[in-house]
């Protein structure tokens, strides 16, 4: 017989949330011909609970740093978002004529329910909660954010994978004329691509999310929706999603593609697979320079470890 021995770090789970009965304002003033005239449906709606604030989500207090938090204005202005520019402290410039309202997700491939999710919809259909995690660059630097957003196994479930589905397909939106980091840099194979076993999306640490440090995401850390996979290198954790298909073959990632001697497919967090320029051994934290030693699965390996066999690149 199976006994569940619970984890000393462990806590009960909390409740779940309830998913929103009603629909966003945003989505009920364009059918009402009213964008922008809130005065307007805040008359006509009896209370305002039914379009509850999503931000700041609650805390999932499971999970906890070692470190303290980044500084809002550092982790919002050091970005890799290659799609704008290379200049990490550039992109928060660029950004500004990337459209991110209206926005669709759409869900294709090996699922009995396929979907195309409008964002305000999304949003709201599954609990939001913000959880602390620790964030590792494959440049070996660090950060320590407080992310809002929610499980990807709650979309995976929705969605309903078919028996032959082994991985996950994401994509990032290909908008050349308010992207123009796509025009300057044409050797990257566009759009950016990323993929993951579906067994390591439905793990409890993996997100699809939406907000950051109790707010919207900003455009420059991938808004509206991106994948917050913690023990992974941050080049997975792709951003600006539009499309998410299900597959039985490995679907390529533009990195692992572009490089796969400096670039693994899986690209977990590891201080004892160096990248052939550098240590992956230890970490710089920004914004203050100081040097970590970088942990196995950036400190999750409890929660991970059971999902490989220790060969995986």
């Amino acid at each position: 017989m199976l006994v569940k021995v619970a984890r000393g770090w462990e806590i009960p789970e909390r409740e779940a949330t309830p998913e929103h009965l009603y629909r966003d304002r945003r989505k009920l003033l364009r059918t009402m011909g009213f964008a922008g005239m809130g005065a307007l449906l805040a008359d006509a709606l009896p209370a305002a609970t039914e379009d509850a604030p999503l931000y700041p989500a609650k805390r999932n207090t499971k999970y906890t740093l070692d470190r303290p938090l980044t500084p809002e204005p550092v982790a919002t202005g050091y970005n890799n978002f290659y799609e704008f520019t290379l200049d990490k402290q550039q992109v928060r410039f660029r950004v500004d004529k990337f459209k991110i309202d209206p926005w669709t997700v759409k869900v294709k491939g090996l699922v009995n329910n396929p979907k195309t999710y409008d964002i305000d919809d999304l949003v709201r259909r599954f609990p939001l909660e913000e959880r602390l995690y620790r964030f590792r660059c494959v440049e070996a630097w660090a950060m320590a954010v407080p992310w809002t957003g929610f499980e990807m196994s709650a979309l995976i479930r929705e969605v309903d994978p078919k028996p032959d589905a082994k991985y996950m397909r994401m994509v990032t939106a290909y908008r050349p004329r308010e992207m123009p980091g796509i025009i300057s840099q044409p050797h990257y194979d566009w759009p950016y691509e990323e993929a993951m076993t579906i067994d390591e999306a439905m793990n409890e640490l993996a997100l699809f999310g939406t907000g950051l440090y109790g707010k919207p995401l900003p455009k420059q850390n991938g808004a509206p929706v991106r994948a917050i996979i913690p023990w992974k290198y941050g080049l997975k954790n792709i951003k600006s999603i539009v499309e998410i298909e299900f597959t039985k073959k490995r679907p390529p990632t533009l990195w692992n593609k572009a490089v796969p001697g400096e670039y693994g497919w899986y690209s977990n967090v590891n201080p004892e697979r160096p990248h052939p320029r550098w240590s992956q051994a230890q970490e710089r934290m920004i914004p203050t320079g100081e040097i970590r030693p970088t942990y196995m699965y950036n400190g999750y390996e409890a929660f991970v470890a059971e999902l490989y066999t220790g060969d995986e690149y």
